[in-house]
């Protein structure tokens, strides 16, 4: 790449001009040696770099083709037995001890459009680092609990005592005193049209959503989801087989969805709206009229609504939040939370999921769910069995997100600290402990989001997630989790303002 002053994106340009699907978090795993192209991305790789396919595998040959004279012959090897298997004998061999060709096991193809990156390319080079004892500040996951937020001592006190009786597999749908609790808390959010054999237990809302996806999707559907998103939702749409099509959420307007854009993308195979409030990775809440817009739009077009609210109980400003289902009692909705982050207990895996609304349409799909959710058995018995006391009793987080709170303060202080530096802007997050600051990518000249983080982790040891990584479509965000105290993001904030004092991509 150097030799030829290529840069990861310039392969993804290529890729697009051939019809080849690739990504840049593709080529970084190639890059750092972390999966091996299959032999059709090879090829093209190898056309691109203009080397020899076989060099770019590892094998000892010259880069290049060497030129052959045009009546000139293959030169002979006097002495060769040709019965002998010399490619077997060679230490790159491909071939099996009776000389048939090895078989070779690749990825899924499923998996050319998955994109993770906030556990990618960029965290495999930070954990490098630490295996040689480098420190890094890690600012790229929600992880409650490595910045001193404990899971109060209430829900580890009755989880040790039920543990006894948490040795044997639930009801598949999950206990019924934790669904009892989380019905009773969608009636607390006016969830319209719900009892308890509509609520679903998961490891984690991740493992609900991708289930949610599966029993739904036809290969070619359509899901709207937000740009920037979570990327489990796009990863997730496009494994079931379906088509994730991306509405924008605007950074003029705090970030709330462009309705307009949402209603220019549907087609008549768009099955489903996805909404993420409070939004990761922005902070954004969305207001009952922009929600109820969406409603709107959802009716016009029979369309299902997802609505993932894990955060919902990490809102400040004294805001409220409103649960789109709420909105919507003649639609049919899901309506996703846990306690990861509410409860700051994210190893836990305690989450949830609602249907609601007209389920009479839904009848066949949720017969679907119903076998997914057979077929896993069920959830982590000893989390659930806490659902109960954590919904029910004290809410400590509340302390956290009010003026003197340490959620409430770090918000504030990132907020002021990022638009103090110069080039960097960012809205100020409303919800959860996440911020999505803008680079002046003219002022860096940044063309390529992933390498300003790889930058960023060699130079200043600060780990964060590329706004690329949240299906943004620009290289000029990225994504901070303000969770460690004010003097670590002071230390923070202080070292990426010297490092954006001197970048240039």
């Amino acid at each position: 790449m150097s030799l030829r002053h290529m840069k990861q994106v310039d392969f993804v340009r290529a890729a697009d001009g051939s019809g080849v699907r690739l990504g840049k978090s593709h080529i970084s795993q190639y890059v750092s040696g972390k999966t091996t192209p299959r032999p059709d991305i090879m090829r093209f790789l190898a056309e691109t770099l203009n080397v020899r396919e076989d060099w770019l595998a590892g094998k000892d040959v010259p880069m290049e083709h060497e030129p052959v004279e045009p009546d000139s012959e293959p030169p002979r090897h006097p002495a060769v037995d040709p019965s002998l298997n010399l490619h077997a004998s060679a230490p790159e061999s491909t071939s099996s001890s009776k000389g048939h060709p090895m078989r070779r096991f690749n990825k899924s193809t499923k998996l050319d459009n998955v994109l993770y990156d906030v556990r990618g390319p960029v965290v495999d080079e930070a954990a490098r680092m630490e295996a040689t004892g480098t420190h890094v500040l890690k600012l790229n996951i929600g992880n409650p609990a490595p910045f001193g937020f404990r899971t109060p001592d209430e829900v580890i006190y009755d989880m040790a005592h039920q543990l006894p009786e948490c040795e044997g597999y639930s009801a598949s749908k999950g206990l019924f005193s934790a669904r009892k609790a989380i019905m009773q808390y969608a009636q607390l959010k006016n969830l319209p049209n719900v009892s308890i054999d509509d609520i679903y237990t998961g490891n984690g809302v991740s493992e609900l959503i991708n289930l949610s996806m599966s029993a739904l999707l036809d290969n070619g559907d359509e899901v709207l989801i937000p740009s920037p998103d979570y990327p489990l939702w796009t990863a997730c749409v496009n494994l079931a087989g379906g088509t994730a099509v991306h509405y924008l959420c605007d950074e003029q307007s705090e970030w709330y969805p462009d309705i307009d854009d949402m209603r220019s993308k549907i087609t008549d195979k768009t099955k489903a709206i996805v909404v993420i409030n409070p939004n990761n990775p922005t902070g954004a809440l969305y207001p009952k009229e922009v929600l109820q817009q969406i409603v709107d739009l959802a009716r016009e077009h029979q369309l299902m609504i997802f609505s993932d609210e894990i955060y919902d109980r990490l809102v400040m400003d004294g805001l409220q939040h409103i649960s789109i289902a709420s909105l919507a009692p003649d639609l049919f909705c899901v309506t996703f939370s846990g306690l990861s982050k509410s409860h700051m207990i994210a190893g836990y895996r305690v989450g949830w999921m609602v249907l609601s609304g007209n389920k009479n349409v839904a009848k066949d799909y949720i017969e679907g769910i119903n076998m997914l959710t057979n077929m896993r058995i069920c959830s982590n018995v000893p989390a659930q069995s806490i659902v109960q006391t954590a919904l029910g009793g004290h809410q400590s987080v509340n302390d956290y997100i009010v003026p003197g709170g340490r959620i409430y303060e770090q918000r504030d202080y990132i907020y002021n600290a990022l638009n103090s530096i110069p080039g960097v802007t960012a809205v100020k997050p409303k919800a959860a402990f996440y911020i999505f600051p803008k680079l002046d990518v003219k002022k860096f000249n940044i063309s390529d989001d992933e390498q300003f983080a790889l930058d960023l982790l060699h130079d200043e040891r600060i780990l964060i997630t590329r706004g690329g990584g949240f299906n943004w479509h620009e290289p000029d965000h990225f994504r901070i989790v303000y969770l460690p105290r004010i003097e670590v993001l002071k230390d923070a904030t202080t070292k990426l303002t010297e490092f954006l004092s001197y970048y240039r991509q």
